[in-house]
């Protein structure tokens, strides 16, 4: 989800709940800690330079049990990050610290945001020597050719 579309989904709800990809909720009190913008330079494993931004959100749980933060605050925090740090309209990551912290991809189903779980995949799969993926045929859809082929009482085995 990219930073325009939580302002424009926040303009349409009552109340910010976060989901996570087990089902349960980050706590109704939890705290925005952070917006800020996160730049990862790095090389891949085929020798690539890439670059990539994303607009960061730190959630925490700080057992202050009388919070909760309204649509219209979370937008407020947002508009100042853009407004100070020149952040433009990336996708966001969120962080949140179950057992250890947590990165997550953002989505919205109608209701509440839900945090995916981020998945590592190879960035240069045809320069670091990773197999490619086999396509599968059951047995009824291999063509025969009848010509070359033996039958019972043929002579041919």
């Amino acid at each position: 989800m990219k930073l325009s579309e939580i302002k424009q989904i926040l303009n349409t709800v009552e109340s910010v709940n976060f989901q996570l990809p087990n089902g349960s909720y980050v706590p109704e009190y939890f705290h925005v800690t952070e917006v800020g913008l996160i730049t990862k330079n790095f090389i891949d494993c085929g020798g690539t330079v890439r670059k990539e931004t994303v607009v960061n959100f730190q959630l925490w749980d700080a057992n202050d049990f009388e919070h909760r933060l309204k649509p219209q605050k979370l937008i407020h925090i947002i508009e100042l990050s853009e407004k100070v740090l020149g952040i433009e309209d990336f996708e966001i990551e969120v962080e949140y610290q179950d057992h250890t912290i947590g990165k997550y991809d953002l989505d919205f189903n109608g209701k509440d945001f839900q945090l995916l779980n981020k998945q590592t995949a190879c960035l240069a799969q045809e320069n670091c020597g990773t197999p490619t993926e086999k396509s599968k045929l059951n047995l009824t859809q291999l063509h025969t050719d009848n010509t070359n082929s033996c039958t019972p009482g043929g002579s041919c085995c």
